[in-house]
C-alpha cells in the first residue's frame, strides 16, 4: 500500500516528478529548521534579553538591506540559467554562473571598502538605541557587515540550486546552518553571559562556512560543468543578465524597504522591546508563508522551463494545484490566528507581550503576501514583471511615510508597520492573477506581457 501510493505520488510529467521530491525533500528539512527556529527564539532571548534581542533582530535588518546590491543579478541568472539548460547549452550556463560570480565579488568589495569608511563617522548607538555597551555594539557591527560581504558571493551557490529545480539542497545548507547555530547558542548559554559580539560572530562565521564548503563540493562534483572560471567570465553579458536583473533589482529594492526597514521604524517609534514582539508574530505566522515557500520555490524555474517549451497545460494544471492549496492555507491561518496568545504563551512564556492586533494584521499579512505566491513566480519565472516593476517603485515611496502614520501618528506600535505592508501588497494580489490569465490564454498585449 505504501509502495502504490509512493508510485502514485512520484508519477506524472518528469517536471512535475522533480518538483514533487524537492517540495517534499523541503518540507522535511524545513520542518527541522522551523522546529530549530521556534527553540531558538526563547533561548536567544533568555541569552541576550528581550531588549538586546530586539538590537541582534534590527541590525540583521539593517544588514540585509546590502542584499539590495546585488542589484538583481541573482535572480537574472536564475531565469538565464534555467533558460540556458532547458536549451542544452551548458557551456553558456557556465559563463553566466562565472559572469555573476564575478560582477558580485566586485560589489562586495566595493560594498566593503565604502563600509570602512562610512563606518567611522555612524554613531551604532543612536542608529541601535537600548545597548548599554557601545563599544561591543561597534565590533559587533564590523564582524557582521565583514562576514557579509563573504556570503555575498558565496551563497549563490543557492541560486544555482533553486534555478536547477533543485531548492532543497538549498534548504539542506540553510538546515544545517540551523543546526549548527542552535548548537552553539546552548554552548554560549553555558559558557557566557549574554554576549551580542559572540552571539553575532558565531551566526554570521557559520552561515559563510557551511555554503562555501557546500559550494566547493557541488562545483567539484554535480556540478563541475558549470564551476565559474575565470576564462568564462564575459562580461559582454553583463547587459543580457542586468537586463533583466534590473527589473528584479527594483523589485527587490521594494522588498526591503517593505520587509527590512520595519524593525528600524519600529526601534525608533517604539523601542527595541516592541522589535522583539513584533518578530515573535512575524515567525509565528511565517511558518503558514514558510510551508507556502517551499510549495512554490521549485515551480519558479519549472515554470521557465514549460513556457521556453511552450507546455501551457503543465502551468494551467500545476497553477490551479498551488491555488487549491493556498484555499487550505487560508484555513490554516485562521486557526493559527485563534490559537495564537496560548502559541504565544507556550512557546516564549510571559516575558513578550504580542497584542492580537498585531496578530490579526500579521495574519492578513501572511494570506495576502502567499495569495501573491501563486502567480508571482510563474511572472517571474518568464519575467513578465514590468507591472510589478511599477508597483515596486510606487511602494518604495509610501511604504516608510505610510508605516510611520500608522505607527506612529495613529498610535499603532508595531501593529501599525504590518498594517503599512498590508496596504502596499494589497494591489498586486489583484493584478497578477490578471495578468495571469491573460498570458495563459493569449490575450496579454502591451504592459500585460512584458
Amino acid at each position: 500500500m505504501i509502495a502504490d501510493l509512493f508510485n502514485k505520488l512520484f508519477s506524472g510529467h518528469q517536471r512535475s516528478v522533480k518538483a514533487k521530491k524537492n517540495i517534499l525533500g523541503s518540507f522535511l528539512l524545513k520542518g527541522v529548521s522551523i522546529s530549530i527556529s521556534l527553540i531558538l527564539v526563547p533561548l536567544t532571548i533568555d541569552y541576550l534579553s528581550p531588549s538586546k534581542y530586539g538590537i541582534w533582530i534590527t541590525l540583521m535588518s539593517v544588514v540585509a538591506w546590502f542584499n539590495f546590491f546585488d542589484v538583481g543579478l541573482g535572480n537574472g541568472l536564475r531565469n538565464k540559467f534555467a533558460t540556458a539548460k532547458a536549451e542544452g547549452k551548458p557551456a553558456l550556463a557556465r559563463t553566466y554562473i562565472s559572469t555573476t560570480y564575478a560582477i558580485i565579488t566586485i560589489i562586495s568589495a566595493a560594498l566593503f571598502v565604502l563600509f570602512l569608511i562610512a563606518n567611522q563617522f555612524i554613531d551604532w548607538g543612536i542608529v541601535l538605541p537600548g545597548s548599554t555597551d557601545i563599544a561591543e555594539l561597534q565590533k559587533l557591527v564590523f564582524v557582521v557587515f565583514t562576514v557579509f560581504c563573504l556570503q555575498f558571493i558565496i551563497k549563490l551557490i543557492n541560486v544555482v540550486f533553486v534555478a536547477d529545480q533543485r531548492p532543497v539542497m538549498s534548504s539542506a545548507i540553510n538546515t544545517l546552518a540551523s543546526l549548527i547555530s542552535l548548537i552553539v547558542v546552548v554552548i554560549l548559554i553555558e559558557t557566557t553571559d549574554g554576549s551580542l559580539l559572540y552571539l553575532g560572530a558565531s551566526f554570521s562565521i557559520i552561515n559563510l562556512i557551511v555554503p562555501l564548503l557546500a559550494g566547493i563540493y557541488f562545483f567539484n562534483t554535480s556540478y563541475k560543468q558549470y564551476r565559474p572560471a575565470f576564462k568564462y567570465v564575459d562580461f559582454s553579458y553583463l547587459k543580457e543578465l542586468m537586463s533583466l536583473g534590473s527589473r528584479f533589482f527594483v523589485m527587490q529594492g521594494a522588498a526591503l524597504i517593505v520587509f527590512m526597514t520595519d524593525n528600524m521604524i519600529i526601534i525608533q517609534t517604539a523601542g527595541p522591546e516592541e522589535v522583539t514582539s513584533y518578530n515573535i508574530a512575524y515567525k509565528y505566522f511565517g511558518i503558514a508563508t514558510m510551508v507556502f515557500t517551499i510549495i512554490t520555490t521549485p515551480l519558479w524555474s519549472a515554470y521557465t522551463e514549460a513556457f521556453v517549451k511552450k507546455d501551457m497545460d503543465w502551468i494551467r494544471q500545476t497553477t490551479k494545484k498551488v491555488y487549491k492549496l493556498w484555499l487550505l492555507a487560508v484555513v490554516g491561518i485562521a486557526v493559527m490566528l485563534f490559537c495564537s496568545d496560548f502559541m504565544y504563551l507556550l512557546w516564549v512564556g510571559d516575558q513578550v507581550n504580542v497584542t492580537f492586533l498585531l496578530s490579526l494584521i500579521m495574519a492578513l499579512w501572511v494570506l495576502l503576501s502567499t495569495s501573491t505566491m501563486v502567480f508571482a513566480n510563474f511572472l517571474s519565472g518568464i519575467s513578465k514583471i514590468k507591472l510589478s516593476l511599477w508597483h515596486s517603485v510606487v511602494v518604495m515611496i509610501i511604504n516608510i511615510p505610510l508605516s510611520f502614520y500608522f505607527a506612529e501618528n495613529l498610535g499603532m506600535g508595531s501593529a501599525g508597520v504590518i498594517l503599512a505592508s498590508v496596504c502596499c501588497v494589497f494591489p498586486r494580489a489583484i493584478f497578477q492573477p490578471i495578468q495571469y490569465w491573460k498570458i495563459i490564454n493569449g490575450k496579454a498585449k502591451g504592459v500585460w506581457d512584458q
